[in-house]
């Protein structure tokens, strides 16, 4: 016999609901309907003065740029001790590295080094940058800068870049940066400090191309590889704990 409704035993977060999810178009980020309307325009003229060859290609032209200002929805894991990917892209790299001064001092990051991850964004990634963690964004530094290819290991230093420190409710601080790239011309920001964020909530985006760095706080361990790809809000970058992800065979 069944128990009684009150002893029963909760469901698990997955097993909750009865419907399942349905796919949606992404939505189109505001920044995309500007330069896809520059471009439909153009388009339009060319189509009337009768250039077919040039019409198409405008035409495919229009379309790439709203495809590369989508803004999809994420479902982020929820969990203390997680540090989710900011960016979609492929991890590019996993390395040793110091802080750098605009994440450290005066109640920021103590001076050092930390394990830091890139992920790299091509042109058809989504470019629309999340925050890893929940909280309080403690700090937004803006650094103007060349426009090195992105994948380059000095473009986290001589780039075009902005960094963002958000601290968790227990304490636990994790810098990122966005870097413009090659093609990428301006970072552009959605959050100030001073902001609450939740896990995965959108705080900016970079045009064309580009990179974010994330600095792991000291007691956590890469859960992905380098090769690997990621998804902004959703793939754990990192865990408090765990075991370090180890790479296997590309295949």
């Amino acid at each position: 016999m069944p128990n009684p409704p009150s002893l029963q035993t909760p469901l698990p977060p997955h097993a909750a609901g009865s419907q399942p999810v349905a796919w949606q178009w992404p939505a189109i980020h505001p920044e995309g309907f500007k330069f896809g309307g520059i471009s439909a325009a153009v388009t339009l003229v060319a189509i009337l003065a009768g250039w077919s060859v040039v019409s198409w290609l405008l035409v495919g032209l229009t379309i790439f740029i709203l495809a590369f200002f989508r803004n999809p929805q994420r479902a982020s894991p929820a969990g203390s001790g997680l540090i989710l990917s900011p960016a979609d892209g492929l991890i590019s790299q996993i390395t040793e590295v110091a802080l750098p001064r605009q994440l450290v001092g005066n109640g920021a990051l103590e001076p050092g080094t930390a394990l830091r991850i890139s992920v790299f964004m091509s042109v058809f990634d989504v470019h629309i940058n999340r925050t890893p963690i929940a909280g309080t964004i403690t700090r937004v530094a803006y650094v103007p800068g060349a426009f090195l290819n992105a994948d380059l290991d000095k473009a986290s230093e001589e780039n075009e870049r902005q960094y963002f420190l958000v601290e968790g409710a227990d304490g636990t601080k994790v810098g990122f940066t966005q870097i413009a790239g090659l093609i990428a011309r301006r970072i552009i920001g959605f959050v100030r400090e001073g902001s609450i964020v939740g896990t995965g909530q959108r705080i900016g985006l970079i045009r064309f191309g580009s990179r974010v760095d994330v600095f792991l706080p000291a007691g956590f361990e890469p859960q992905v590889v380098k090769g690997q790809r990621a998804i902004a809000g959703e793939t754990v970058l990192a865990a408090r704990g765990q075991a370090a992800a180890v790479p296997g065979p590309m295949q």
